[in-house]
């Protein structure tokens, strides 16, 4: 099967690295999705399904600090709030998906973001 696009190639990628990445209780698995204009985060236990924290720049406690900042530093600040509510909720230590996409830009913001206020992996 050939890559058609670069969207399905990336869920390709997607699918090749969940084989091997799965979140347990004890150390979950931080998802990303980014689309054109948004980015999102959770922190999920996969063997249970259950998405343990989430933010994103559509939360409305984000909503309002969004405004006029370039993608890269809503990012950052997602990166952020998904970190302090894991560290509220007693998650220190996760499993980084990056979702298939590339470790540069966004990705690259929300996980420095992420490690800046406590999250390790």
């Amino acid at each position: 099967m050939v890559a058609k696009n670069r969207s399905f190639a990336r869920i390709r990628r997607h699918i090749r690295v969940r084989k091997r990445i799965s979140g347990t209780a004890g150390r979950p698995r931080l998802n990303i999705f980014r689309s054109l204009n948004e980015i999102y985060a959770q922190v999920i236990d996969d063997q249970v399904g259950n998405t343990l924290v989430s933010a994103s720049s559509i939360d409305r406690e984000l909503r309002t600090q969004m405004k006029n900042i370039n993608k890269t530093e809503q990012a950052h600040m997602v990166g952020k709030f998904v970190a302090i509510r894991a560290t509220n909720k007693g998650i220190k230590n996760v499993i980084f998906d990056r979702g298939g996409y590339r470790y540069i830009g966004r990705v690259k913001s929300l996980a420095d973001g992420a490690r800046e206020n406590g999250l390790q992996f």
